[in-house]
């Protein structure tokens, strides 16, 4: 169908839909069951059969499922199968943590994805672009990804930037009128809007006519369906680190085996310990770990309403040293209330708060109606140049558009205005706003063919334009004084934290010339108003949370200097000694200019999304890892510049979230600082669960290396090893990464990102207390052997359950970088568990009869236990006592 050679009521005909209501509940779910989801077929799943078979593809299991048939092949039945029996089990684990970490990433892949505002039902509303259908009314504004190929059938100097489909970076403008020409490429299809490009201007409503893969989009992606997974720096970093403990660990465990050769050992037994012991040595389920703790870590930032796009922003998170927050709607309620009203020279108050409708207009104190001149005039005109929409949720009103445009439409409806006036007024043309102009036009005609022009923006930017002024006796001359007096109005209100917007207008005669760039000038000033977005009450406190974790809050706002300063005085943001730049000072300023104040400067106020890069560069220049947030589709390039970028969810464009590392689902800036606590708290658990792994590791390998240094007999078989590593390490491995933060996580500084895994200690804390397992665990078997050196077996069932129970105990240190006496054990119940779980299976492999001879064990005594119980404490109790 070449949509694009139809005119709109032959679209609408075709597609059963109109562009004023939208498709109905009963149509929507029709042609979802006909056309499906609105999603591009993406690189078909790995089939769970082959992400199982890949937990044996590590070249030490091979080797040690070739060292089981060689123990099957010489008769060794039981050893055989109790190995083959482990090396599955740890396989299923395996393909189990997997599953878990492929299941979080597409539940994130699924929150993160973009959204569609959408006329269903004569009812507009966001949906997720998988959603929607062929035949829905869509809209977009600047910024919004298009969500499905779509015919225009309103344009209000709408532009998109194709260059995903056709290479081609400048944007093309759009229009709604049908072209007759056959066969036209999808570059000259200018009344039509494709799927992934972005619009970078204006604003429109389209009707869909393509979705998922019968879009220009589809075509492409099924030509490239395969898509390759990163892996975060983090993991890159382990990756490597394990390269490194196979080559330790083999040549410790040819040291192990050739010792064992040497003293009289059979070989086929030391080869088989050799291996097990490699196995037992090398952390092959470590990746797997990480990726599931960063994973459960993500899902725990969803909860608190922050979405992770990119797994390695959970580690940089705990490396961020500066916030760069904008103040509107992250820092305030983003609930704009119109509180004061400049008008006729005179100042007028305004009663009720939010987007509650009931309120009333005082001036001095003395109740206003519409009936005062030019009131009902100034805010039809606010109401009339606008894009926002009031609508009614459960008894409360919402505002569905720019919380600015809101205001003005609550502040109308408290007068008595309502949409129903709009329907008497036709828009001819719109000159929408963005951050350069920092203005909006509408041209409208009224029920009696009267043309107007109706600016409203930033006073600085609209009083150069006004040549005249309405006041009660009508409409003069701006003069020099008029222009003082209204700066002084916007001043009084700044000093109150109030942000000024002014309204203008101008009367066209019916052959103007719309597309002149004079369109704005000779405008005639009606009034101010003054709003505020109240501060967000938990703000403040998450402010000082972060200081006193060392991490600097800035505030960016495109609001006047005054009303910046009051807010971030409010939110005890601002000390007494530091700075506020204004935009034209940082234009003005070069990188290394703004690098000598940064440090000192808390605010920013009249700035462009331009301006937001200049401060990235300035603050990573004095070596800052900076989290900058942003929502408009400018604020991208500093969003992607930044350490981590933080999009709006709420206000922020599909293209801002695309930039950004993270998404913040309720656009608030505390929940910033909980993303960044639970950052920290990530990668704290990570180093946790390396340091029991690697600390259990060391602990195996040693006590089987200063055996065989003594002389001794082998103080564990090979399925111990592997029993050992299955179950010792992997469950209380998992559950560490479960661990709640420490109480001083958001109280120490920010962690450097060149620092090694090993940084802070762990390195020591790893060898030391392998050591100190290994030989308790020596001591232990010593004691037993000789006690009764004709039972080989009774000894070594004392040296595998005092190294089980190292472990165990061991696990609790782990959880503290400072001491285990300084948390409380049963915080973290996970973790009790898995120890439970650990040490019931303990018991089981030693009393229950036909596990014995598979495990190599005997029935222990009380004496037996008490002698444990005091080795396998040992390592945890003496450095318990020690930060070190």
């Amino acid at each position: 169908m070449r949509w694009y050679q139809l005119d709109v009521d032959r679209v609408e005909q075709k597609l059963h839909v109109t562009a004023n209501s939208g498709l109905s509940t009963k149509q929507v779910e029709q042609r979802r069951k006909k056309y499906g989801f609105n999603i591009l077929e993406a690189q078909k799943n790995t089939s769970k059969w082959l992400i199982f078979l890949k937990q044996f593809q590590d070249f030490m299991v091979l080797v040690l499922l070739a060292a089981t048939l060689i123990a099957g092949l010489l008769g060794e039945y039981i050893d055989a199968i109790a190995i083959m029996v482990i090396v599955l089990v740890n396989g299923f684990i395996g393909f189990f943590q997997e599953q878990k970490a492929e299941k979080s990433l597409e539940k994130l892949k699924e929150l993160s994805a973009p959204m569609a505002n959408v006329l269903r039902d004569e009812n507009w509303g966001k949906i997720p672009s998988r959603e929607v259908v062929v035949g829905d009314v869509i809209r977009v504004n600047s910024g919004d990804r298009i969500p499905a190929d779509i015919r225009i059938v309103q344009s209000n100097s709408l532009e998109t930037e194709e260059s995903t489909l056709t290479g081609e970076s400048l944007p093309v403008m759009k229009h709604a009128t049908a072209i007759a020409n056959d066969s036209l490429d999808a570059q000259d299809q200018v009344n039509m809007a494709f799927m992934g490009t972005l619009v970078t201007r204006g604003s429109g409503i389209g009707i869909v006519v393509g979705t998922g893969m019968n879009t220009i989009m589809g075509q492409i992606a099924s030509l490239m369906v395969n898509t390759k997974k990163a892996i975060t720096p983090l993991e890159r970093k382990l990756a490597e680190l394990g390269k490194i403990l196979i080559v330790v660990a083999l040549l410790l465990t040819a040291m192990v085996v050739f010792l064992g050769v040497y003293q009289g050992h059979p070989v086929y037994n030391m080869f088989l310990a050799g291996v097990s012991l490699a196995v037992a040595a090398i952390p092959e389920g470590l990746p797997a770990i990480v990726t599931v703790a960063l994973s459960l870590g993500v899902q725990r930032m969803i909860k608190k309403k922050a979405i992770v796009r990119k797994l390695s922003a959970v580690e940089t998170l705990g490396c961020a040293s500066v916030i760069c927050s904008d103040k509107t709607g992250t820092m305030t309620e983003n609930q704009m209330t119109v509180k004061e009203i400049y008008l006729n020279g005179q100042h007028m108050y305004v009663t009720g708060d939010g987007y509650d409708i009931r309120g009333d207009y005082f001036l001095n104190k003395n109740k206003v109606d519409n009936s005062f001149p030019n009131l009902e005039k100034m805010l039809l005109y606010g109401m009339l140049c606008n894009n926002a929409t009031l609508n009614i949720k459960k008894g409360k009103y919402f505002v569905d558009g720019d919380p600015t445009d809101g205001a003005l439409l609550v502040a109308a409806r408290k007068i008595g205005l309502t949409a129903m006036i709009e329907e008497d007024y036709r828009i001819i043309k719109e000159l929408p706003f963005d951050s350069d102009r920092k203005r909006m036009s509408v041209v409208v005609e009224d029920e009696n063919s009267m043309r107007y022009l109706i600016t409203k923006g930033a006073p600085d930017v609209l009083l150069p334009r006004c040549t005249f002024h309405l006041g009660e006796s009508g409409r003069s001359l701006l003069k020099a004084e008029d222009k003082n007096r209204i700066s002084q109005s916007v001043n009084t209100m700044a000093d109150k934290a109030l942000r000024t917007i002014a309204i203008s207008m101008k009367s066209l005669s019916k052959n103007e010339d719309l597309e002149t760039a004079f369109l704005e000038n000779d405008l005639t000033f009606i009034g101010l108003y003054g709003m505020i977005d109240p501060p967000r009450k938990e703000v403040k406190s998450a402010i000082e949370e972060c200081r006193q974790a060392g991490i600097k809050t800035v505030m960016i706002t495109g609001d006047h200097v005054k009303t910046a300063r009051a807010i971030a005085k409010n939110l005890n943001l601002l000390p007494e000694d530091g700075l506020v730049l204004e935009g034209y000072q940082l234009n003005q300023m070069s990188v290394s200019d703004l690098e000598e104040k940064i440090e000192d400067t808390y605010v920013f106020a009249r700035v462009t999304p331009e301006h937001k890069l200049k401060i990235v560069k300035a603050f990573q220049k004095k070596g800052h890892i900076v989290a900058m947030t942003g929502d408009g589709v400018n604020d991208a390039p500093a969003i992607k510049a930044s350490d981590i970028g933080i999009s709006m969810g709420i206000s922020g464009t599909d293209v801002t979230k695309e930039a950004s590392s993270l998404v913040l689902m309720d656009d608030n800036f505390a929940t910033i600082k909980s993303a960044i606590q639970e950052g920290r708290n990530i990668y704290e658990n990570i180093r946790k669960f390396i340091r029991y792994l690697l600390a259990s590791n060391v602990g195996e390998i040693l006590v089987m290396l200063f055996a065989m240094l003594l002389g001794m007999p082998l103080p564990l078989v090979p399925v111990q090893i592997l029993w050992v590593n299955l179950v010792t390490d992997g469950l209380p491995a998992m559950a560490l990464g479960l661990d709640q933060s420490e109480g001083d996580v958001m109280k120490q500084s920010p962690r450097n990102q060149r620092e090694g895994i090993f940084s802070r200690g762990l390195g020591y804390k790893i060898i030391s207390r392998g050591v100190l397992i290994g030989i308790v665990t020596l001591i232990a078997f010593m004691l037993a052997y000789q006690d009764n050196p004709e039972n080989l077996v009774y000894g070594q069932t004392i040296a595998f359950t005092t190294l089980v129970m190292a472990q165990l105990i061991h696990v609790f240190d782990c959880r503290s970088e400072k001491s285990v006496f300084s948390r409380n054990p049963f915080e973290n119940m996970y973790l009790v568990l898995a120890v439970l779980s650990s040490l019931l299976l303990l018991l089981v492999v030693i009393y229950w009869e036909p596990l014995q001879p598979i495990f190599h064990t005997t029935a222990l005594s009380l004496r037996d236990w008490m002698l444990i119980g005091v080795l396998s404490a040992l390592p945890t109790v003496l450095f318990g006592f020690t930060k070190k």
